[in-house]
């Protein structure tokens, strides 16, 4: 029997309980980088026209900001000369990408535990009845006899096979750095930042 347990566990296909769940991950990984690009498309840009390229969005933002007065004179009693501080307004151009987390999703872990567990039972029952029965009879010098006998033996036998498979996938996943040549367009980007004191 211990023969049979072998050749199962040989017939498993490990490829499939092993491959499937990395393959599994590789495409996830695959979808998370087609995400990031699609998303800065989608969110960072606006579809160019008649075959332009695509605009970079900016959010704007207007305030007002006290600035160092240039007209301030110490010895000014009234009007705009004696106050030292005035308002700006100020208009300030941000790309909507740098305001924003590019999502970088990365498996950084995948452990995968495949249990197999066999199970073999064989039970084996015998058992046998013997019976017989002899009558003797005389009459005269007549001699009558009878005898009769019986024999039965029954056997039984049953196998039983338990099979149990477990498979538990863990996938851990962070969000990672950006990649260097995106880090370098992020930091360009801010670079970009302006603002217009009105």
């Amino acid at each position: 029997m211990a023969t049979n347990l072998v050749q199962e566990l040989n017939s498993l296909d490990f490829s499939v309980y092993i491959g499937g769940p990395l393959q599994a991950a590789v495409k996830a990984q695959h979808d998370a980088s087609i995400s990031q690009v699609n998303f800065i498309k989608e969110v960072g840009f606006t579809p160019g026209t008649s075959g332009q390229p695509d605009l970079l969005k900016y959010v704007d933002f207007n305030y007002k900001k006290s600035v160092p007065n240039p007209d301030y004179d110490s010895t000014a009693t009234s009007g705009t000369a004696s106050n030292p501080f005035i308002d700006s307004e100020v208009n300030l151009k941000v790309p909507f990408l740098a305001m924003l987390t590019i999502p970088a999703l990365r498996i950084d872990e995948l452990t995968i535990d495949f249990n197999a567990k066999l199970n073999s039972v064989e039970t084996q029952n015998v058992s046998s009845e013997f019976s017989g029965s002899a009558s003797i009879s005389a009459k005269f010098w007549k001699v009558k006899f009878n005898a009769s006998a019986s024999y039965k033996k029954t056997s039984s036998s049953t196998s039983t096979t338990e099979r149990t498979y477990t498979l538990g996938v863990h996938v851990r996943a962070v969000n990672d750095e950006l990649p260097a040549g995106l880090a370098r367009v992020m930091d360009m980007l801010e670079d970009s930042i302006s603002a217009v004191n009105n």
